[in-house]
């Protein structure tokens, strides 16, 4: 059963609830008071027997999602290219291994500085990485419908790991007419590394 985010982890909040109403019943199994009615326990077992069966493919995602690793070690991890800007122009541009970082401001200027990302930052990106199936990911995602773009170029990212034995390089066009998973988790990977890069960058000012 393919649960949607939201409602996976509502099942699963709602199965550990159960299961601590279980053993707190069983607690009060003698007790004299309603909470010790015979009835109250069957039914609480019953209810999480129920809810597990729908939950339990939230569970899975949720724990392949937390357990899931790049293909190589992060030791390996040699750096992280992020490139992004008009299709024909990826004028924004940062390197992990040299700190480099150029982009266009809100002046329209070209700023060029250096940002460098700590163990953590580089940690987090490659897990996140991971948990968005990155390594999956086509080659070559810059294919899109132009009969609603009116003339403008929508932007286009390159993405990039770089393994000591191996690199993975993905080209992502933000209208990208692909499998909507798939651009969602594009969407999200490329965030979470704008997010990672502004805060390194707003740490070292």
């Amino acid at each position: 059963m393919n649960t949607p985010n939201g409602s996976g982890l509502f099942l699963i909040l709602l199965l550990a609830a159960l299961f601590l109403l279980v053993i707190f019943l069983f607690q009060k199994r003698k007790s004299k008071d309603i909470l010790g009615n015979k009835f109250l326990l069957p039914v609480a077992f019953a209810g999480l027997i129920i809810v597990f069966f729908f939950a339990k493919g939230a569970i899975v995602n949720y724990y392949q999602s937390i357990f899931k690793t790049a293909p190589y070690a992060f030791s390996d991890l040699k750096s992280i290219v992020f490139k992004y800007g008009p299709a024909d122009s990826l004028v924004n541009q940062y390197n992990s291994a040299t700190g480099e970082y150029q982009y266009i401001n809100k002046k329209d200027s070209l700023t060029k500085t250096h940002v460098y990302l700590t163990a953590t930052d580089r940690l987090y990106l490659y897990h996140k990485a991971a948990e968005v199936g990155f390594w999956d990911f086509p080659a070559d995602e810059s294919k899109y419908d132009t009969t609603n773009t009116n003339g403008i170029k929508p932007l286009e990212f390159l993405i990039q790991f770089n393994y000591k034995q191996k690199s993975k390089t993905v080209i992502f066009n933000n209208s990208y007419n692909g499998p909507d998973k798939l651009v969602q988790a594009n969407r999200l990977l490329v965030q979470e590394i704008q997010t990672v890069l502004s805060d390194a960058e707003d740490r070292q000012k």
